[in-house]
């Protein structure tokens, strides 16, 4: 198994007094309660009840305006859509309105569940995360005026380099919070599996729990979890019920895991991911949020229209949930 399923118990990289240090009283942000949490959730649900979305990163290679996206995204079916900010600045570029994208999207009967963006807020370089700030800090306004209420707040420009002051990282995660707060737009902060600083699970449930921030939430990926050489097992320490979406992808067994990239990305089921035991995993922490589907096959584009490979995305991504 690709994720060396032997070694599922192990905790990966873990610093136990770090992170014990970090929670305080906070922990309840991040850390599962196991009696009274699982007592309140129920373990299962049909999938019928699930909510379903495209992250239209999927569509990135078909250069579609974002009016096509949204409207490819309601025809194949989904519940919602997560836009990528560089296709919602070519829409404003062009001179359009953000109150006619947002009746556009209501009028399809979709939710925006998340935007995509890059801006550089954690970096160490005061300047650069200054300007990073402000970015965040105008994607939010405009988000909030098409009706999307949460961003997703990787590690860019922080990629090459670890950041190893996680306290530090609390802290910048806990100002685009606050941001967050006044703009009615949460950022969601996003594992990246090949990121020197939050590639591992135990790196960002730390600086969410640094953060000690009530809408601190973090933004995880099944492909991105196995990049970073995370396990499943590691799942069972967190409190899934604030968690609000799950980038829901699958990779095959080569190229092995040190040298795979985001565009060997597989549909959910058509590669060795575990995701029985992955979604299992997600039910049994509170997980109750949106599954939505990233990935960037160019061999996908080559053989199907875009609403084609988003119907087919819905379908297998249905069909693994269920199983």
């Amino acid at each position: 198994m690709s994720l060396q399923m032997e070694k599922k118990n192990d905790f990966y990289n873990i610093d136990r007094r770090q992170m014990l240090g970090l929670a305080g009283g906070t922990a309840g942000l991040i850390f599962a309660n196991t009696l009274a949490g699982r007592a309140e959730e129920t373990p299962s649900q049909e999938t019928s009840k699930r909510r379903f979305s495209l992250n239209t990163g999927t569509l990135l290679g078909y250069n579609l305006p974002i009016e096509e996206e949204i409207e490819i995204t309601a025809k194949a079916g989904y519940d919602g859509i997560e836009i990528w900010l560089m296709r919602l600045e070519k829409y404003i570029s062009e001179g359009k309105s953000l109150t006619d994208l947002r009746k556009r999207v209501e009028d399809s009967g979709l939710t925006v569940e998340n935007a995509i963006g890059f801006a550089p807020w954690i970096v160490d370089d005061d300047a650069e995360r200054a300007k990073g700030v402000e970015q965040i800090k105008r994607d939010m306004e405009r988000l909030a005026k098409i009706g999307c209420f949460r961003i997703a707040a990787p590690a860019s420009g922080a990629t090459a380099k670890r950041i190893d002051n996680l306290e530090a990282c609390g802290e910048r995660y806990r100002k685009i919070l606050e941001i967050g707060e006044q703009q009615g737009v949460t950022p969601l902060l996003e594992l990246w599996g090949g990121s020197a600083t939050l590639s591992r699970l135990s790196d960002v449930a730390a600086i969410a729990v640094a953060a000690a921030h009530p809408q601190a939430s973090l933004l995880l990926d099944a492909y991105h979890l196995y990049k970073g050489g995370n396990t499943w097992t590691s799942l069972s320490q967190l409190n899934g019920r604030n968690w609000h979406i799950f980038h829901l992808n699958d990779y095959p067994e080569n190229p092995p895991r040190e040298t795979i990239a985001d565009k060997d990305r597989v549909f959910p089921g058509d590669g060795v991911c575990p995701i029985r035991e992955l979604v299992t995993q997600l039910d049994e922490i509170g997980f109750h949020g949106v599954f939505s589907l990233e990935i960037f096959n160019a061999e996908y584009r080559q053989t199907t229209s875009p609403l084609e490979q988003a119907k087919i995305g819905l379908e297998k991504m249905r069909l693994a949930v269920k199983k």
